[in-house]
């Protein structure tokens, strides 16, 4: 009995002992919710209250609260410092101790993957990228029973390889991630990382193992059945590199069919609702862009499209279309990408100025892309080389010869990029040509570099076209006239065949000018007709000016005085306009833009072209869905002097 009663006063012990944790259990659980909503409720408040939401988060700490809630916690607190304030050091103690806490719990994915990812982050954010790889690949090793958080970190991992311009061993890292989906069950999730890595090869020029890729990635999107807008957004990020890879070989005739389904497509997203269902794969939770985001991306690839291919008025209507849309989602999202949307399309809208006689205009809209890049190192980096080749083809514009020279070469300095290097040459020779015998030795080494007869040093149709009709300008003005009608009519032949209309109206009128020379009216009458007609369409201002005069000359030749009356009026008309804008552009505060060269770069001239990351292609990983996103930053960019040295027209 003694024994029996004993035992009933054990357990009725342990069952208080039981029932005294539970209760203590309780009400740690109510002191750390009530902080927690606290918290949160500052955190949400508008304004937001951070101060006092990360009181409430640090009054956890006092309570000596299990693990599981002190990692949490500093994890919480990480998060809200890197995100809502400057005080960087604090959020790097947190995270790495919600880094390592979470590390000794079992079952506790989400916040030690996500501790990883954000701190990985911050490191890069502070420069310490030799900090953040060994993070993120311990990261990736523990992570590969948990198919979500292992395809997000191999996913940042390739962005920050890439940002570092390695982008060998991101492509690596992609394929792995495309393999580990595979294996994992989910198409969709690897299309994106073979996308990707197509987009990666695309930037390094490997083509040959770009086009089994992307037919591999067509199939695996035509064949994929899930989510609608899933599916789409896989086909809208197919097709824009398709379209970007045509468009970066000049050939905007062969890319028109890309271009109407991709346009197709972005339609038929924007008529779809958003799916609130989850996937069941875990490693699907994933998404290229949000849907708003490839609406203005579209944009941006029909903007550069049409300004390849001289269609200049449309390229300033989808312009002002995807800058309004900007201007909306700047509003709510402070996303990266959105930034450099806006500064590409501003350098096509800027070209599109120079090119219809809008100088003024252009040159403030120059100055508003320097203080957009201002605010962001990175963008400013990116885009440094695009502003002084800007720059330099508005001083070709308003004749300021010597100033277009040293912003060209600037440009040179700061470019590891081929097709930019091949344009701003081309350039820079129709510079040297219109100045004489100054620079003859310089202008000599220029042409041979981009002879489009031997080893031109890029693939892009448009360039070399633009290069044949460089050569044909030196050969006209050093007099050699049969010599300069070859090199026109090659440039008419490639133009022609991939509608580029600027280039192509470029060379009509110089053809007709040639054969005025050589008296031959009747042949120049038929060059300079078209000429007019198409430089009316662009419309491109410098080259209905050169038409008029021709027209104006030629009539006079030929005894037709009330055409020529009516060519000499056009023409003082078109003189009038150019005239009135050169001024209004040269008396604004922005025209002393001109006189800057970048202070960063000292650098020798680069003569040479390097295989090299594209400075103006842009990857970023987002927040929550951390998918490389394509920048499509490929700039357009057409030569615009006023005068018969302005055929270049490239991408």
């Amino acid at each position: 009995m003694a024994a029996q009663a004993a035992a009933a006063a054990q357990a009725a012990a342990a069952a208080q002992a039981a029932a005294a944790q539970a209760a203590q259990a309780e009400a740690a659980e109510s002191w750390y919710l009530a902080l927690l909503g606290f918290a949160e409720h500052f955190r949400t408040s508008s304004p937001p209250k951070i101060r006092l939401c990360v009181h409430c988060l640090q009054a956890v700490f006092p309570f000596k609260p299990p693990q599981r809630i002190e990692a949490r916690t500093h994890l919480q607190l990480g998060s809200v410092l890197y995100h809502h304030t400057k005080n960087s050091e604090q959020a790097r103690s947190h995270l790495e101790k919600a880094w390592l806490i979470s590390q000794q719990i079992p079952q506790f994915e989400d916040v030690k993957f996500e501790a990883a990812s954000l701190l990985s982050e911050l490191y890069c954010q502070e420069n310490s990228v030799d900090a953040a790889k060994p993070l993120l690949r311990k990261a990736i090793q523990i992570s590969q029973q948990t198919p979500y958080w292992h395809c997000r970190l191999l996913f940042q991992l390739a962005q920050l390889h890439t940002l570092e311009k390695d982008l060998v061993s991101a492509c690596d890292l992609l394929g792995v991630g495309a393999e580990y989906a595979r294996v994992v069950g989910s198409e969709y999730t690897r299309a994106l990382f073979l996308l990707s890595k197509g987009m990666l090869l695309l930037m390094e020029r490997k083509l040959q193992e770009v086009h089994p890729l992307l037919t591999l990635c067509g199939q695996i999107v035509e064949n994929w059945q899930g989510n609608p807008i899933q599916k789409e957004s896989l086909r809208v990020f197919f097709l824009v590199l398709q379209v970007t890879h045509y468009l970066d070989a000049g050939q905007v005739k062969s890319v028109k069919p890309c271009l109407k389904q991709l346009q197709q497509c972005i339609q038929t997203i924007s008529t779809l609702h958003d799916d609130e269902i989850l996937p069941s794969n875990p490693a699907d939770l994933f998404h290229w862009l949000p849907k708003e985001h490839m609406c203005v991306l579209v944009y941006l690839v029909t903007v550069m499209h049409s300004m390849q291919a001289g269609y200049l008025e449309k390229a300033q209507k989808y312009t002002d279309k995807a800058l309004m849309q900007l201007e909306k989602l700047k509003m709510l999202d402070c996303s990266p990408i959105l930034s450099s949307f806006q500064v590409i399309l501003l350098e096509h809208i800027i070209m599109c100025r120079l090119v219809t006689g809008h100088k003024a205009t252009a040159l403030q809209e120059i100055s508003q892309v320097c203080q957009l890049c201002q605010q962001s190192p990175r963008l400013f980096s990116n885009h440094a080389a695009q502003l002084h080749t800007l720059l330099g083809l508005y001083c070709v514009s308003v004749n300021c010869m010597d100033n277009a020279e040293a912003q060209f070469t600037t440009a040179l300095r700061l470019t590891n990029h081929q097709e930019l290097w091949a344009f701003i040459v081309t350039n820079l020779a129709s510079v040297y040509i219109r100045e004489g015998n100054r620079h003859q030795e310089v202008l000599y080494s220029l042409l041979e570099r981009i002879n489009p007869d031997h080893s031109f040093p890029v693939s892009s149709h448009c360039l070399r076209a633009a290069a044949f009709y460089v050569r044909g300008l030196f050969s006209f003005f050093q007099g050699r006239y049969n010599e300069a009608k070859r090199f026109l009519r090659e440039t008419l032949k490639m133009s022609n065949a991939e509608d580029l209309n600027r280039l192509t109206a470029c060379s009509l009128v110089l053809l007709g000018h040639i054969f005025y020379v050589l008296g031959n009216h009747r042949e120049s009458n038929n060059m300079v007709v078209p000429a007019m007609q198409l430089a009316s369409k662009i419309p491109d201002m410098s080259v209905q000016l050169w038409s008029s005069a021709l027209l104006r000359d030629l009539n006079k030749a030929c005894g037709n005085a009330m055409d020529a009356h009516e060519a000499a009026q056009m023409h003082q008309n078109f003189s009038q306009q150019l005239l009135q804008d050169h001024i209004e552009a040269c008396s604004l505060p922005e025209h002393n833009l001109i006189t800057t060269a970048h202070p960063l770069c000292s650098s020798k001239l680069r003569m040479d072209p390097t295989p090299a990351w594209p400075a103006f292609c842009e990857a970023f990983v987002p927040n929550l869905d951390p998918t490389l996103e394509l920048s499509g930053n490929k700039t357009t960019r057409v030569s615009t002097s006023p005068s018969p040295l302005s055929g270049a027209e490239s991408q």
